[in-house]
């Protein structure tokens, strides 16, 4: 019997979710959409915007988004497929917010990002210092859509 998998990902665009539903299609995967207690709106995304809600979020590394709903079962999980995209080369401060809610130790945890151009960065080495110890991070897999070609890439 497979390890139980759960695909979570954030997206606001609609790219990270249209590649985390035909992930978790391939993998038969649970799916759990990461949703902000305030959701955002467009002017709230406008990064060209210093005064715009994603642009403070990302420039206070203590920002911590209320997240809307939690994983109930994630002790069942033993591979996290998590998913978003990249804001100033790192996961959006949501992410944070998800991973801080969990114990994922024991964990195998898959990150995959979506971006036209943008690297990851250092985004499984920030992600990674908000866990306890004994999670297994593998390398953010960066995706332009969901294409079987990108998910491959993942897989």
């Amino acid at each position: 019997m497979g390890k139980k998998s759960l695909v979570a990902y954030f997206s606001c665009s609609g790219v990270t979710k249209s590649v985390a539903e035909a992930l978790a299609g391939t993998l038969n995967a649970d799916l759990f959409e990461i949703k902000a207690k305030i959701p955002y709106t467009e002017a709230d995304l406008d990064w060209e915007d210093k005064n715009s809600r994603s642009t403070l979020e990302m420039n206070d590394p203590s920002s911590r988004p209320e997240i809307a709903a939690k994983v109930e079962n994630m002790k069942e999980y033993e591979i996290i497929y998590l998913g978003f995209p990249i804001w100033w080369y790192v996961a959006p401060t949501i992410i944070n917010t998800f991973v801080e809610s969990y114990d994922l130790s024991g964990k195998t945890i898959i990150p995959f990002c979506t971006s036209g151009g943008s690297e990851p960065g250092k985004t499984v080495e920030v992600l990674q210092a908000l866990c306890l110890e004994g999670v297994t991070w593998k390398p953010c897999v960066r995706l332009k859509d969901a294409s079987d070609e990108e998910i491959k890439k993942l897989l």
